[in-house]
């Protein structure tokens, strides 16, 4: 149970992140910040606001030796837990820029961003990542100094060093740094549809206001805790899983990894849930193929109190009158939905999906369920939230409202343009991208088309450019990767599909002048069309298609095909007089393929 009363620190009273945390350990230093498991005790133990003070200032004292500026660049590539945040706060105390890393990237795509950012100092979750990341740090890296988290057995050599060697055993009192809210916090670098990762520079009023503007949509109160899993290199979980909960006094649970994710939420039992759609999506998908096994009554009594419950919501937000039936659903959520909210952990009240689209069918499921479930709309050039839903004023096919202080608009193309606070400094080193990206009003391309509905909501429908993101909220190019698999031999064209879902398929034409030797190579009959549903030639596909494209982010895996020897042509409306291909057209011609690879 929450209390009624919030402890709110304004994006004025904060002034900084760092002064966010400050003001927090002035108003609540015995208060619980953080809860970690302990592998050794079994257990879970807390972590509270005067703790959190004294390892920052632990923290402090070790950059402070390192004869960093202010202004410097240093990076963290670690797994959601309390040493992130001790890193990240101790760095803003001393006026030091903070480069978050992806923990799975790729080691040249992460000696990328060192180089570009200029990194001086890096932090590591273990020794396995320095010796991936080794041979990729050139002469034109300038890190003085690489501290590794977790110790074991393995020598080191400068410049890396663990942590428990390089920290002091205790810190002074915690740095007061006067900064300017206006300054740079942090540069989070972004995928792009072509070319390298552009760095998205966001100032602490960035963040602050985007984290401020969110909670006058919904009330978070001190005693409330989050369960941490999303990465906190994502913009999503560091404003709204990180600072937010700051800003609100509220407390947070890192947990264990998404294996664990079910068990955590059975121990910690948290009361907000910070989610991209494939969260809710395993657990709709989970409860679906439970309830096939499940007797009819069983099937019935769930189908029911969804519908009534869904019915329930919408007579809430005063979009349907009363009904008789309501008054089965105490009884019906006893037998029903308290066990579907019981695999959450039973306290869960309010639960935000942000990254990537909600499908509607689960949105409503969870929803109909008595699930307070918001779905929230950003990108990471605006500290992430542009829109998100309220409580009592909630429309699942859309992403909400914009946040006080944000203005939306319609430009050309149908396009959704932004402007407000959390609007990005500028992409780092690229004065063109970032001209490209803001116009001279200040008005943010987002590269989504919307339409904003009479009561404000804004409704995502399409791309403008050619971008898919899946269910966790990873963008990808799909030109990029087309080019590279059409470059292989034995593929004439192929199309990447994975919009909304929670891995990559592709829809791939055969290079027929290859097809006959392959297939005799295979052991199958050539003229026979079964044949391309083979799956010794479905995994032989699968792993020319991962060489083809290994210099893609780990994310970016094909993991289900589609083979056809029939091409796509300007004849059969596939392609353009240019020779381009018809996206649209091609993905309705095999709509039927498409649902087979994500039945």
């Amino acid at each position: 149970m929450t209390t009624a009363k919030t402890d709110y620190i304004s994006a004025e009273q904060a002034g900084t992140l760092y002064g966010l945390f400050l003001e927090r350990l002035a108003r609540s230093p015995d208060h619980i910040a953080y809860r970690s498991y302990s592998s050794q005790t079994k257990d879970w133990y807390n972590t509270t606001w005067r703790d959190v003070a004294q390892q920052v200032a632990r923290w402090q004292a070790a950059l402070k030796h390192e004869n960093l500026e202010p202004g410097d660049r240093v990076a963290l590539n670690l797994r959601n837990t309390k040493e992130w945040v001790f890193f990240d706060q101790a760095a803003m105390g001393l006026g030091l820029i903070v480069v978050p890393l992806y923990p799975d990237d790729r080691p040249d795509n992460v000696a990328y961003i060192l180089q570009d950012a200029d990194v001086k100092l890096l932090y590591l979750q273990n020794h396995a990542q320095w010796k991936r990341l080794q041979p990729s740090i050139t002469d034109e890296h300038n890190l003085r100094r690489v501290i590794i988290a977790n110790q074991d057995s393995e020598s080191l050599s400068l410049p890396a060093i663990y942590a428990q060697d390089w920290l002091p055993t205790s810190g002074e009192s915690i740095t007061d740094y006067d900064a300017d809210p206006y300054q740079l916090a942090s540069i989070i670098y972004t995928s792009g549809t072509t070319g390298r990762p552009k760095g998205v520079m966001l100032s602490h009023h960035n963040m602050l206001s985007v984290a401020a503007g969110s909670l006058q949509y919904f009330e978070i109160f001190p005693n409330d805790l989050f369960l941490s899993f999303l990465p906190l290199s994502h913009t999503l979980e560091r404003t709204a899983g990180y600072y937010l909960p700051i800003m609100a006094g509220a407390s947070v649970a890192y947990s264990r990894g998404i294996p664990q994710l079910a068990d955590d939420m059975q121990m910690v039992k948290p009361t907000i849930l910070i989610a991209v759609p494939r969260i809710f999506e395993r657990i709709y998908s989970r409860l679906q193929a439970q309830l096939d096994q499940k007797p009819v009554i069983s099937r019935f009594l769930f189908q029911l109190t969804c519908s009534t419950g869904w019915s329930k919501f919408k007579y809430q937000q005063g979009k349907q009158g009363w009904r008789p039936g309501f008054s089965l659903l105490p009884l019906l959520n006893k037998i029903v939905a308290q066990k579907v909210h019981q695999r959450m952990g039973g306290q869960v009240r309010l639960a935000v999906s942000g990254g990537a689209p909600l499908p509607f069918q689960a949105a409503k499921l969870f929803i109909g369920l008595g699930l307070n479930l918001l779905q929230g709309y950003g990108l990471t050039e605006t500290s992430p939230v542009i829109s998100v839903n309220e409580p009592a004023n909630n429309d699942p096919t859309s992403v909400g409202r914009a946040i006080p202080g944000v203005a939306v608009k319609i430009g050309d193309n149908d396009e959704l343009l932004v402007r407000g606070p959390g609007n990005m400094m500028g992409y780092w080193n690229n004065h063109k991208a970032t001209a490209q990206a803001i116009n001279a009003e200040g008005w943010l391309h987002t590269g989504d088309q919307a339409k904003i509905d009479d009561n404000d909501h804004i409704h995502i429908t399409g791309r403008i450019k050619d971008i898919l993101v899946l269910s966790n909220g990873e963008k990808v190019p799909p030109s990029d990767m087309e080019s590279a698999i059409q470059s292989g031999e034995y593929f004439e064209q192929a199309l990447i599909v994975g919009e909304g879902e929670s891995y990559l398929s592709a829809l791939i034409v055969l290079n027929t002048d290859k097809w006959f030797s392959l297939a005799k190579e295979l052991g199958l009959d050539a003229m026979d069309n079964s044949s391309l549903e083979s799956k010794n030639l479905h995994q032989f596909v699968i792993q020319k298609l991962r060489q083809l494209l290994h210099d893609f982010p780990a994310y970016a895996k094909i993991r289900r095909v589609s083979l056809s020897l029939e091409p796509w042509t300007v004849e059969n409306g596939m392609m353009t007089p240019t020779m381009k291909i018809k996206r649209a057209a091609v993905i309705k011609h095999h709509q039927a393929d498409i649902d087979k690879m994500y039945a």
